[in-house]
């Protein structure tokens, strides 16, 4: 038996309305009935052009899907959406400060780093940009805590953590080394320091104490208590370095700073015992060093001053000798060529020499008289000399 689906659903429909008035649901307007009757009489046509209720079409037609209701304050939604949409698209503007670096990621994936100053990003959730402060100095220690009291660090109050700072030496020797690590990010570093380690500066921090553990097991005990500091931190902050780009953490070590090194507990008083005779004998070599520093310019001078005097007197003497020489010489070249002339000129001079003294006691005799009195001494000049002496 064939069935008119739309006709039967039509006479449901009526059914019901009537059934609705005859229950007082109230009377159905005038404008209700005509759409009803306008819309059976659609499917009568629709049913003949299709050749009957069985002719092509499907026996049953698909459910029709319910009117939307048509929403009150169309252009107040309107303008909300708009300015939802500017604010999202705004939300893409955001300010790198000088001392900082923003990396922007896309859907997840690195794309980009800007540079200090504005820029604009997709919005959120396409891109997302991590900013950090790649110029700030950063510290961690190694072997220490810092004390504070009610949240305010205290200079020189620290907290020993023996686990850290235990170490063992070249020469079979345990020691507590307490440091501290400066570094900063890489300029071209922030993406590996923001998302190649977890922890980058946990990190830092285990690689640093492994640093230290090995260059300490390549020196002894009294290189590290006395003048192998400087060497030690230098070959840390290589070591630590080569380890932190192995990693490829995108950090900059600045410096590698000692703060105490010091035997265990158990041996620290004859640890201290040693080191004070240590002072002692480097106090000793000072004072030697001192006082050979003092007396060996003074001696170096007075040789020196010695070998000048020397060498003056050799130059004088050998001049005057040259000089005396000189003038014998030309004495006697002019004695040669007038002998009488100049020995009475030799005679003369030797008189007026003589003569020119005022001290000397002078006697005068005949050239005849020496041959007839005995030779005259100066017996008083020479008593006088006996009773002086």
């Amino acid at each position: 038996m064939n069935w008119d689906w739309d006709k039967l659903q039509e006479k449901r429909q009526q059914q019901q309305k009537q059934g609705w008035r005859a229950a007082g649901k109230g009377p159905w307007d005038q404008r209700e009935e005509e759409e009803t009757r306008s819309e059976s009489r659609e499917n009568e046509n629709r049913e003949q052009r299709q050749g009957g209720p069985f002719g092509t079409r499907p026996p049953f037609d698909l459910p029709k899907m319910p009117k939307m209701p048509k929403m009150e304050g169309g252009p107040r939604l309107r303008w909300l959406v708009l300015a939802g949409l500017v604010a999202w698209v705004l939300s893409g503007i955001y300010i790198v400060q000088p001392d900082e670096s923003g990396v922007v990621l896309r859907f997840g994936r690195y794309v980009r780093t800007e540079v200090p100053g504005p820029h604009i990003h997709l919005p959120y959730p396409i891109e997302q940009v991590y900013k950090t402060k790649v110029s700030q100095v950063r510290q961690t220690a190694v072997g220490y805590r810092a004390q504070s009291v009610g949240g305010v660090f205290q200079q020189g109050r620290v907290q020993d953590v023996e686990e850290e700072s235990a170490m063992l030496t070249g020469d079979e020797n345990i020691i507590n080394v307490q440091f501290n690590i400066q570094y900063h990010i890489k300029p071209d570093g922030a993406v590996d320091y923001l998302f190649n380690v977890i922890r980058p500066d946990q990190v830092v921090k285990r690689a640093a104490e492994a640093a230290m553990r090995e260059v300490i097991g390549k020196n002894t005990l009294d290189d590290a208590l006395t003048g192998g500091r400087v060497k030690i931190q230098n070959d840390v902050a290589e070591l630590l370095q080569s380890i932190l780009d192995r990693y490829e953490v995108g950090v900059q070590v600045v410096a590698v700073q000692m703060q105490d090194v010091q035997p265990p507990k158990e041996v620290r008083d004859a640890f201290k015992d040693v080191a004070s005779a240590r002072e002692d004998k480097q106090r000793s070599i000072n004072e030697a060093e001192a006082y050979r520093r003092d007396i060996l310019p003074k001696a170096q001078g007075q040789a020196q001053q010695l070998v000048n005097q020397a060498e003056a007197y050799k130059q004088t003497r050998v001049r005057q000798s040259e000089g005396e020489a000189q003038r014998f010489l030309s004495v006697l070249k002019e004695y040669e060529k007038a002998e009488d002339v100049t020995k009475k000129r030799m005679l003369y001079e030797t008189f007026e020499e003589i003569l020119s003294k005022p001290g000397m006691e002078k006697l005068v005799l005949p050239s005849d008289a020496g041959d007839k009195v005995l030779p005259l001494l100066p017996l008083d000049a020479w008593k006088q000399g006996g009773q002086k002496r």
